[in-house]
């Protein structure tokens, strides 16, 4: 039940600053919106708002929707006001009204991620500077301390937790480690074995990164950053799939309601960077230039930019049909990979 309600709180939050976005844009651009929805289906409860947008909730929770003017979505009985229409505004106005939903997104990871910041604090994985000892490792036995900041790895550089990480790992499955690291003012250097950990099959030399808190400004400043850096390794990732350079490891909503399920339980702040992760991915993913994807049409108003001719709407419509089915067959794909998963 858990992972029921906050799976829905998820996708309710994802999706509606995702639609909102586009529907923000739309009526700062003078678009009719003759619906708002959260949900697919048929409709639970509705409700005409003073501009005249239906606000609506369905029956099923895996979505939304902004039905804008003269998109050929028109309901009997329903009128487009003279210059209304989403195909009567320039490119640039409806570039921007499909890139705002993503965009939406992309801001609350951002939000999420100063709030966690500020409130509650990360492991520093900027730095190599030791926050903890593991008990009966040999970081321990070999007198590291805590606030040690490991500088060498067999006398390489590093300069990030993962860099460090790796670099221990890679030359301790060599033979022995030098690792030379600065102490106040004194740099010393240890050369030792590090043994393969029997729960993990890994050499663990038995350190954990400081945990670092900041301030108001300086946590919405590291958000972007770390938004920013994560947005790059989310296109990397995307990158070598699709060029079969590594293999990653796709989940589809039963996954993500198992996975808000566990970060739930975890307590709130987890739950928060679930959800500015999720969002985040949701952005990137709606970007993605892909046919019934914001992405892919916006590849057709940037192509419409560049040569100042608008691909006829019934073409356009076919490929984006196309496209929908698709990514239709690849969630259910997902899905059923997922419920495997869970009852193996």
């Amino acid at each position: 039940m858990i992972s029921l309600l906050s799976f829905l709180l998820v996708i309710a939050i994802c999706v509606i600053s995702h639609e909102y976005g586009h529907y923000k844009t739309a009526k700062l651009a003078g678009v009719q919106v003759h619906e708002f929805a959260f949900g697919m289906g048929p409709v639970l409860w509705q409700r005409p708002g003073q501009d005249g947008t239906l606000w609506s909730v369905r029956m099923f929770p895996i979505g939304g929707f902004v039905r804008l003017a003269g998109m050929d979505e028109e309901k009997p009985g329903e009128k487009v006001h003279p210059g209304g229409a989403f195909n009567d505004k320039t490119a640039i106005q409806r570039f921007l009204i499909l890139f705002d939903g993503a965009l939406a997104n992309i801001v609350l990871a951002v939000v999420l991620t100063g709030l966690l910041l500020w409130g509650h604090g990360i492991l520093d994985l900027e730095s190599t500077r030791i926050g903890e000892l593991m008990a009966g490792y040999p970081a321990q036995q070999i007198g590291i301390i805590p606030g040690d900041m490991i500088e060498k790895v067999n006398g390489v550089s590093v300069h990030s937790w993962q860099e460090m990480s790796q670099s221990i790992r890679t030359n301790a499955e060599k033979g022995p480690v030098t690792i030379a690291l600065k102490r106040g003012e004194r740099i010393l250097t240890f050369t030792l074995v590090i043994p393969d950990d029997p729960e993990f099959g890994v050499p663990l030399l038995g350190i954990r990164p400081v945990f670092r808190t900041f301030g108001p400004i300086e946590a919405f400043g590291s958000a972007l950053n770390y938004i920013f850096r994560m947005s790059a390794d989310w296109v990397r990732g995307i990158f070598q799939l699709l060029t079969n350079r590594s293999q990653v490891d796709i989940t589809g909503p039963v996954g993500i309601a198992s996975m808000a399920g566990d970060a739930a339980k975890a307590g709130l702040w987890s739950f928060i960077s679930f959800l500015a992760v999720i969002n985040l991915n949701l952005g990137m993913i709606n970007l993605f230039p892909f046919p019934g994807l914001d992405g892919g049409r916006l590849v057709f108003v940037f192509l419409e930019m560049l040569t100042r001719k608008k691909v006829p709407d019934h073409i356009e419509n076919y490929i984006h049909l196309a496209g929908f089915f698709l990514l239709i067959a690849l969630v259910i794909f997902i899905t059923w990979k997922d419920l495997i998963r869970l009852f193996d």
